[in-house]
């Protein structure tokens, strides 16, 4: 197996359309024998999965990719872990444990600059989108931002760590009313903004609620209602879910992102535009 990452210094580039570098793993019975870093030979978004394909890689880790490259790699048979972050070596060592998981376009991330599993789950629950429109499409854009609910309770602000978020607007790394809402801001502007679930990680769906027999998987027994875990897909794939029932002989797994369903309410200051 070959995977490919994503490179810069060592550390996961955050943006999949922009890498001017990969490194890529030679694996043999799950264990890294060999890598080497390579060039993207000046390429960039949909052609990359070109490039990979030649390469014969497997599976691309990397930070953020829209939807369109995201579709070039699957067209290309390359399995992707998106949403990454910190060191590349780390990363591929985690995906071959079965510790990492994919943000599928990364449009799972809101605005609080997360990495999958941060928010503890991930999924393309809010719809990959690319923003067609706007002055900042395309551009790299840091803004500050407070996120909360309908009755006022907040659940992240980038005020609180004091740092922007850094993102590429338009290129799916964030949820779709969130990158529309920074499209066509000017920069110092500050908005408010409330999403309906369709904008931001869309509904809940009954059909990721799962229930399975303890006697079937082992280690279930040991589980408790509320615990977080991973569970593997048909593909091998690591899932997040979350335990919301269990008696003695059944088990209740829920694969929705936790934020699915809700509506969400943003304020929205953007700082620079690069």
């Amino acid at each position: 197996m070959r995977i490919a990452v994503t490179y810069d210094n060592g550390e996961i580039f955050q943006h999949f359309g922009h890498t001017e570098e990969f490194k890529v793993y030679e694996v043999e019975d799950n264990k890294v024998v060999s890598s080497q870093v390579v060039g993207s030979e000046g390429q960039g978004h949909g052609a990359l999965a070109g490039l990979l394909s030649g390469k014969g890689i497997d599976v691309l880790i990397c930070g953020g990719i829209g939807g369109g490259a995201q579709a070039a790699l699957a067209e290309s048979g390359i399995e992707l872990c998106s949403g990454a972050t910190g060191s590349a070596d780390e990363a591929v060592e985690a995906y071959l444990r079965g510790e990492l998981q994919s943000a599928g376009c990364t449009c799972d991330h809101h605005g609080e600059g997360h990495t999958c599993g941060d928010h503890e789950g991930g999924g393309c629950h809010g719809g990959c989108h690319e923003s067609k429109q706007g002055r900042n499409v395309g551009k790299t854009c840091r803004t500050h931002y407070r996120g909360t609910f309908n009755d006022g309770t907040q659940f992240d602000s980038s005020y609180d760590r004091g740092e922007p978020l850094e993102f590429v607007c338009g290129a799916g790394m964030m949820i779709k009313g969130f990158d529309a809402a920074v499209a066509d801001m000017e920069v110092g502007q500050e908005v408010d903004i409330h999403l309906m679930p369709a904008e931001a990680y869309g509904e809940s769906d009954p059909n990721a609620i799962f229930t399975t027999e303890i006697k079937r998987m082992p280690g279930a027994e040991n589980l408790s209602v509320g615990q977080k875990v991973y569970l593997r897909d048909n593909y091998g794939r690591p899932i997040p879910v979350k335990v919301v029932a269990k008696d003695e002989e059944s088990i209740t797994f829920d694969a929705n992102h936790e934020m699915a369903g809700k509506e969400l309410n943003f304020h929205i200051e953007l700082v620079e535009v690069l």
